[in-house]
């Protein structure tokens, strides 16, 4: 099983389904033209799960749920951010949405671990994982602050 029955039916209600699939090429030269470098991890993430838009808010398991989105285009001008904690990381970040209203975006690596950034960087683990975490409200691991 992929996904608990909590999160699934919260990817569902989202429009999520098994076997989604989306379109990313205009994501894909959106992102190379900002100068992102996009994965095949997060082509593939955003071919299942772009475009779904999650309104929860409220307690979680161990942080509060908070809305998201996937969009990547929601990242754009933010390639200086990206690719230095990418630097520092010594990993490629492919921006996929945002959370929290704004205040922090959301990126997979070419391995497909899903990370918050902001002036701060966090991981949530693999991509279906960390959907399990933003749905739930699991708090990611810090693993570099400026």
């Amino acid at each position: 099983m992929r996904f608990s029955d909590t999160a699934e039916q919260l990817l569902r209600d989202a429009g999520w389904h098994p076997g989604r699939r989306v379109e990313v090429a205009s994501w894909r030269a959106r992102l190379e033209a900002g100068g992102f470098h996009v994965t095949e991890c997060a082509e593939k993430f955003l071919s299942e799960f772009g475009g779904l838009v999650f309104r929860n808010s409220g307690p979680g398991l161990t942080c509060a749920v908070e809305p998201f989105e996937l969009d990547p285009t929601l990242a754009d001008g933010e390639d200086d951010r990206f690719g230095e904690w990418g630097e520092e990381l010594n990993k490629s970040l492919c921006p996929v949405g945002e959370g929290g209203h704004g205040e922090y975006f959301l990126a997979i690596d070419e391995g497909g671990e899903m990370y918050l950034v902001a002036d701060w960087v966090a991981t949530f683990g693999a991509s279906d994982q960390a959907l399990e975490a933003l749905l739930l409200g699991i708090a990611p691991t810090v693993v570099a602050e400026s």
